[in-house]
C-alpha cells in the first residue's frame, strides 16, 4: 500500500507528499471555482493520472514485445459538469503513436489502455472517449 500525504497550505493550495519518493505536487483550485489556477487542480490531476497510466501499462505490454512506444503521447480534455453536483463529467484522451508499430501491436495496445487501473476506477457516468492516431 503507497501512503502519500496532502497538506492545506492556504489560498485553495495543497501539498502532496508521495511516501515511497518523498516527490511533491502542489494543487490550486482552478480559475472557475475560486482559485488562481497557478497549479494542477485536483480534478487536473485525475485527467493526468489517467493518460499517464494509460502510457505507463501500454509501456509495459511495448516492452514486454520489443514494440517501439518511446515518443507516444496523451493528450487528456477534462470536461467538467455541474450536473447534479461539481464533477468530472467527461475525459477526452487522444493517444499518439510513433511510427513503427506494426498492425498487430495495435489492438493489443489499445486494449491496455482500457484496461488501466485509473480508467477502471472511474465511475461510469465519467465518460472517457479514447482516439488513437498511429503515425505511419
Amino acid at each position: 500500500m503507497v501512503e502519500v500525504v496532502i497538506e492545506y497550505s492556504g489560498e485553495l493550495h495543497t501539498r502532496a507528499v508521495h511516501g515511497p519518493s518523498r516527490a511533491e505536487i502542489e494543487t490550486d483550485a482552478p480559475t472557475d471555482n475560486h482559485g488562481k489556477g497557478e497549479r494542477f487542480s485536483p480534478t487536473d490531476l485525475v485527467a493526468a493520472a489517467l493518460g499517464s497510466c494509460m502510457l505507463t501499462v501500454m509501456g509495459i505490454l511495448a516492452e514486454r514485445h520489443g514494440w517501439p512506444l518511446s515518443g507516444a503521447t496523451a493528450r487528456v480534455r477534462k470536461r467538467m459538469s455541474e450536473d447534479p453536483v461539481r464533477r468530472i463529467g467527461g475525459l477526452e484522451v487522444e493517444l499518439r503513436f510513433p511510427a513503427g508499430l506494426s498492425e498487430a501491436a495495435r489492438k493489443p495496445l489499445l486494449r491496455a489502455a482500457h484496461g488501466c487501473p485509473v480508467k477502471q476506477s472511474l465511475h461510469p457516468d465519467v465518460g472517457v472517449e479514447v482516439n488513437a492516431i498511429w503515425a505511419s
